[in-house]
């Protein structure tokens, strides 16, 4: 591959282009055998989020080598993320709550859009076309570029990122969590000894104060959000493999090991994101208060409480306030966390009318059980968009064009080429 990096400058605000200034960074990768061909078709990725960042292309292959067959490859760093200008709890740029939450509110996917138009007018010229890949949230952030500056985009690709642009923060959660809720009675009949096991670990949890090297007190609600892992391609099975290794421990130690410590450690990192963490449920909203939607849900929803029989459920991915207080890498967020949650004044993320006379093609992936975005939703948005041609499948999960991307690298191009070529 030949990589090269890139930096421009945008306004913190894009509707003070004249104010506080932000870098955000990108790497054009392409494969070493076409640098020269100046008419590969140059296409930006979307990473999934918010607040996740791209890693160095360290070597050719999986999802990235699909890409390259066909593409000169933008791999942006979202602001905020990798080498842009950079969110770190523990170095906040403003220190009052009220403050922060206005910076922090430009961390959206409108902003992320605009950063990435202005990065094509940048990098191949104001009149220059590109395509977009999203995977998840990079599909929700695909689905706003539609809405608002799809002059310069030849085509989309979205893989499990059809965003429930219809609705509002409280009914995604509501449908999140019942979907979550199915996803554990299969988990729970795959591995019925798995039940009890949970059971002795939370009430172990509950009563004690199981740490790790670091002194950090593991919660029992930290532990069923390895909740999450059902929605990966082998994720029940993983999570069986943590469960019964938790459950050996309390037998054999009387205590979870440093390796189950770990694995929810693992499983939490993102969280530890301030971007994620404090504008996750605001991704969804186009308007109204979030008001920490996914712990209403969550509540509403006995068979997810602590005390639930034979076994509480485990949850899906979601932020909840009490992490704020449970984790101390989000404890300076606490604050701005809970204004976020209460501001009623977001700007609409999508245009529904521009979207329904969309002309572009778009094509990608409706995964039929996905536990990240829920399948009803993001099928009533496939139904809406205009000039789109779906993959609906129950074949895969979410994180399917890691797990197997050629296969749906193959099967979205040939959707991608037949669209465009009926115009």
């Amino acid at each position: 591959m030949v990589v090269t990096n890139h930096r421009i400058d945008v306004p913190l605000d894009w509707s003070d282009p004249t104010g506080p200034q932000i870098s955000v960074h990108a790497r054009e990768v392409v494969a070493a055998e076409h640098a020269g061909d100046a008419s590969r078709p140059p296409i930006v990725w979307f990473q999934g989020g918010p607040g996740h960042e791209v890693a160095f292309p360290d070597h050719r292959g999986s999802w990235l080598e699909q890409l390259l067959t066909r593409y000169r490859v933008v791999l942006m760093d979202q602001r905020g993320t990798g080498l842009s200008t950079p969110l770190d709890a523990r170095s906040l740029p403003v220190e009052d709550a009220t403050g922060l939450g206005e910076y922090l509110r430009n961390f959206r996917q409108d902003s992320i859009v605009r950063d990435a138009d202005r990065l094509r007018a940048t990098l191949f010229g104001e009149d220059a076309d590109w395509y977009v890949f999203g995977q998840s949230f990079g599909g929700f952030c695909s689905l706003t570029y539609l809405s608002y500056l799809p002059e310069h985009l030849r085509g989309v690709i979205i893989t499990g990122g059809f965003a429930p642009v219809l609705h509002e923060t409280d009914d995604v959660c509501v449908r999140l969590f019942t979907q979550v809720a199915s996803r554990n009675v299969d988990y729970y009949a795959r591995f019925p000894a798995d039940a009890p096991r949970v059971r002795r670990i939370v009430d172990h949890l509950e009563a004690a104060d199981d740490v790790d090297g670091r002194g950090q007190r593991l919660s029992a609600r930290r532990f069923l959000m390895l909740g999450s892992m059902l929605g990966l391609q082998h994720g029940a099975a993983e999570l069986h493999g943590i469960v019964e290794r938790a459950d050996n421990d309390l037998e054999q130690l009387g205590m979870l090991s440093g390796t189950v410590h770990e694995q929810v450690a693992s499983m939490m990192s993102p969280a530890t994101n301030p971007i994620y963490t404090v504008l996750h449920e605001a991704a969804y909203s186009s308007g109204p208060a979030t008001g920490w939607a996914a712990e209403r849900a969550r509540r509403a929803d006995p068979r997810f409480a602590l005390d639930a029989h034979p076994a509480p459920y485990f949850t899906g991915e979601a932020v909840f306030p009490w992490m704020m207080h449970e984790l101390p890498e989000l404890t300076p967020l606490r604050e701005v966390a809970d204004d976020l949650a209460t501001h009623d004044d977001w700007p609409p993320l999508y245009d529904i009318a521009r979207l329904e006379a969309n002309t572009v093609p778009v094509v990608g992936t409706v995964y039929w059980d996905d536990a990240y975005v829920e399948r009803t939703m993001a099928l009533e948005t496939v139904s809406l968009l205009g000039n789109c041609s779906p993959w609906i499948t129950n074949e895969f999960e979410h994180g399917a064009y890691r797990h197997e991307p050629r296969r749906v690298a193959d099967r979205l191009f040939a959707l991608l080429d037949d669209l465009t070529a009926r115009g």
